[in-house]
C-alpha cells in the first residue's frame, strides 16, 4: 500500500490496495493511520461493488444514521448522492458543512464511491479545520474560545429548509420532515476523539447560534468564522474520476460540492461511519 500526500492543505491518495476484497487488520489499520494524519483519502481504480462499499466501511465503525435521505433500493445504509443531466433545482448541499452535525453524536466519516461521473465538473472541496484553527489569530480566536455552538438542520430540512416543500425537481431522494427543527449543542474548538488534536467544528448552515448570546451578536460571529473557515490556504480540491472511492474524517474538515456539469448525470454511493465508540 502506497500514500501519497497531495500538496494541498489536506487528502492523500492510497494505491496499491485492493477494496474490491476483504483486508487485513494490517491494512485496514494502516489505512485509519492514514485517514487521521490526511483526513481526505481517495482510492482510484476501486470497481467496488455494493456490498464491496458496505464492508470497507464497517471496517471503521458501525454504520451511521442518515436523517431525511432515503437508502437505495435493496440496501438499508448506502445513499445516492445523484443528480440527472436535465436537472435544474440548485446543486446539492452546495455550502460548506460537516455531515449531520446536528446529532448528539455527529459521524466520525463519509464515504463516497464514484459511479457515473461527468467530464468537466463535479470537483469536491475540502476544508481542514485543524488548519484554520492553528492559523487563527490569537486575537480573533479568543471571540471563538469556550462558545458552544446551537446545531439543527432546520434551515435545509426543515418543511420550509432549502429541501422543504419548496424544492421540486430533484432526483435525490430526500425527506424533509419537522424532526429537523430540534437542536443540539457541541464546542465550537473541541478534541479530535481519536487524535486530541484541536479543531474548529462544523460551521454557518448547521449552526444557527451560541448558547447565552443573542442572535444578532452571534450572526457576525458565525460570518466572520464560515469566510475563515474556507480560505484557500485552508482546501483541498478533490478531482473525481469513475470508480473511485474516497472517505473523510467530518471531525476535520468541512467540505462541499461544486458544479460545471450541467447536461451530464453523475451519480455516487453514500455510506456513513458513525461516531466513534470510546
Amino acid at each position: 500500500m502506497k500514500v501519497t500526500p497531495s500538496p494541498q492543505a489536506c487528502g492523500a491518495e492510497v494505491t496499491g490496495v485492493d477494496l474490491t476484497k476483504p483486508l487485513s487488520e494490517e491494512t485496514v489499520s494502516a489505512i485509519r493511520s492514514a485517514w487521521l494524519d490526511h483526513h481526505v483519502l481517495s482510492f482510484p481504480d476501486q470497481p467496488m461493488s455494493d456490498d464491496d462499499l458496505e464492508r470497507f466501511t464497517l471496517y471503521f465503525g458501525d454504520f451511521g444514521n442518515d436523517p431525511f435521505f432515503d437508502p437505495i433500493e435493496g440496501r438499508e445504509h448506502i445513499a445516492a448522492i445523484r443528480r440527472d443531466a436535465d436537472e435544474k433545482s440548485p446543486l446539492f448541499a452546495e455550502n460548506w458543512h460537516s455531515d449531520w452535525s446536528f446529532q448528539a453524536e455527529p459521524p466520525a466519516g463519509t464515504c463516497l464511491l464514484g459511479l457515473t461521473i461527468p467530464p468537466v465538473g463535479g470537483d469536491t472541496l475540502f476544508a481542514d479545520q485543524h488548519k484554520a484553527l492553528d492559523a487563527m489569530p490569537t486575537a480573533m480566536r479568543a471571540r471563538y474560545e469556550g462558545l458552544i455552538a446551537i446545531h439543527s438542520a432546520r434551515m435545509a430540512y426543515a418543511s420550509d429548509g432549502a429541501y422543504g416543500e419548496k424544492d421540486e425537481g430533484r432526483s435525490m431522494a430526500i425527506r424533509p420532515d419537522e424532526s429537523a427543527r430540534a437542536t443540539q449543542t457541541h464546542p465550537l474548538i473541541r478534541e479530535h476523539p481519536e487524535t486530541g488534536r484541536l479543531g474548529l467544528f462544523s460551521c454557518l448552515g448547521y449552526i444557527i447560534g451560541f448558547e447565552g448570546m443573542a442572535q444578532e451578536d452571534a450572526l457576525p460571529l458565525l460570518q466572520q468564522l464560515y469566510a475563515w473557515q474556507s480560505r484557500d490556504e485552508f482546501v483541498y480540491r478533490h478531482q473525481w474520476q469513475p470508480d473511485m472511492l474516497i472517505m473523510w474524517d467530518n471531525r476535520s474538515v468541512l467540505h462541499r460540492p461544486t458544479g460545471g456539469y450541467d447536461g451530464h448525470d453523475r451519480l455516487l454511493h453514500r455510506t456513513t461511519i458513525a461516531a466513534c465508540q470510546a
